[in-house]
């Protein structure tokens, strides 16, 4: 088999989520922040391609309202804007929605792309769905990206029972999850992760009720 052709998408990691109004809650924001600043730097250090996203609303909107503080990178990966390989800004979940990544990965012949950063309930899934019938293999790190508590008229779930149901959800069919260190060697020697399918997941959950 051939070593994947990646990209590093580092999506939204934006003081929004630290300062503002959607703050992190598992894993531990600090710890997925740091998982986010190692995964950039094995990145640079085998030369993947590092694209960063930040999530841009209009002025005066309540989150992510261009220019203001919490639109900002999180200083971690604000470090990284000069030496980034491409830095695109999106309105929707999806990194693929109205940005153009999709003509540019094709130009860098990028067959896969790792997702990091926030959220999982939104943006990851959202990207990682999107990514499969547009034939990209598609990676994400589940201790650098994090969720949110949920309540709504629907019910409510705690922000670690969402983060690793969509870990699970996510590694049955759409991605490959791994963690930021197991991914970093698979930079050096040209691996690629493994994924469950829908099936074999499905079958276990069958049996560990």
């Amino acid at each position: 088999m051939t070593a994947p052709r990646r990209a590093l998408i580092v999506i939204d990691a934006q003081q929004e989520y630290f300062d503002g109004l959607l703050p992190i809650q598992h894993p531990v924001r600090e710890d997925s922040m740091a998982g986010i600043g190692a995964a950039i730097d094995a990145a640079r250090q085998t030369d993947t391609p590092v694209v960063l996203v930040q999530h841009e609303l209009p002025p005066g909107a309540p989150v992510f309202a261009s220019g203001s503080s919490t639109w900002q990178n999180h200083p971690t990966v604000a470090a990284h804007e000069s030496s980034a390989t491409k830095r695109i800004s999106k309105q929707f979940s999806s990194i693929f929605a109205d940005t153009g990544l999709e003509a540019w990965l094709r130009e860098q012949d990028i067959d896969t792309i790792t997702l990091v950063g926030y959220m999982t309930n939104n943006c990851v899934i959202a990207s990682a769905a999107a990514a499969e019938p547009l034939g990209f293999s598609v990676e994400v790190l589940s201790d650098a990206t994090g969720a949110i508590d949920l309540a709504n008229d629907a019910g409510t779930a705690p922000a670690r029972q969402v983060h690793e149901t969509l870990m699970a959800l996510l590694h049955s069919n759409w991605a490959a999850v791994t963690d930021t260190a197991t991914w970093a060697a698979a930079l050096r020697t040209g691996a690629a992760p493994t994924k469950s399918d829908l099936v074999t997941s499905a079958a276990h959950g069958r049996s560990n009720p």
